[in-house]
């Protein structure tokens, strides 16, 4: 029976049955239910927008998209969203997946941080950064009556949810501070690190080894 939450339809494949399996078991209750929430809230918006992502792939950009905050997954040096993006690209290819869907399921994760641009691409690319921005950040919650967005969040909850993220974007790049240079990831560390000094673009420029 295939689930359906706030009308809309959980991919019922064995790719998005594999997924939903791989993140449950890999990762805590609060990076599974953002995961769902994110794909949820990016089909709602994306039905606002008018567009029309694959759901399928959606589903398994948004359910890998944080996967990179959290062991067994982060790594040591880059930057947290290509962790997540290079296990999902992984993951599609092992499944027989072409690879420009493993492409641009790995486009969605890895710009998912990234203001703007991502609008301007595919629809799973879009939808994907739509999601993120609508449960973490609130954007665009106006395109979604109440009783669509408490049916989300009575499926997947967001008890103490701010405090929470936070704390997991803290614990997922603290101990590789300079992947956040040039993002949005390094006003969690300056924000929550004592010491922290974010890496300067303009003193990079003037510091480089160009002889002025």
């Amino acid at each position: 029976m295939i689930e359906s939450i706030a009308g809309v339809d959980i991919p019922d494949t064995a790719l998005a049955n594999d997924a939903t399996a791989l993140i449950r078991e890999t990762t805590p209750p609060l990076i599974f239910d953002h995961s769902r929430r994110v794909f949820l809230f990016g089909s709602l918006q994306a039905r606002a927008l008018g567009l029309a992502p694959d759901p399928e792939l959606l589903y398994v950009a948004a359910l890998f998209h944080d996967t990179g905050l959290v062991e067994p997954y982060r790594g040591e040096e880059q930057r947290f969203e290509l962790d997540g993006a290079d296990l999902a690209k992984a993951f599609l290819l092992e499944h027989g997946y072409s690879a420009s869907d493993a492409a641009l399921v790995w486009t969605s994760i890895a710009l998912h941080t990234t203001p703007e641009v991502p609008w301007r691409m595919d629809p799973v690319i879009a939808s994907t950064t739509a999601g993120v921005e609508t449960d973490v950040l609130g954007m665009r919650l106006g395109n979604l009556d109440a009783a669509t967005i408490e049916a989300v969040t009575a499926v997947h909850p967001r008890p103490d949810f701010k405090n929470r993220i936070l704390q997991a974007f803290t614990d997922g790049f603290a101990h590789r501070p300079d992947s956040t240079f040039g993002t949005v990831n390094a006003d969690v560390l300056e924000y929550f690190v004592p010491g922290f000094r974010r890496s300067d673009f303009v003193d990079v420029i003037r510091g480089s080894d160009w002889p002025e």
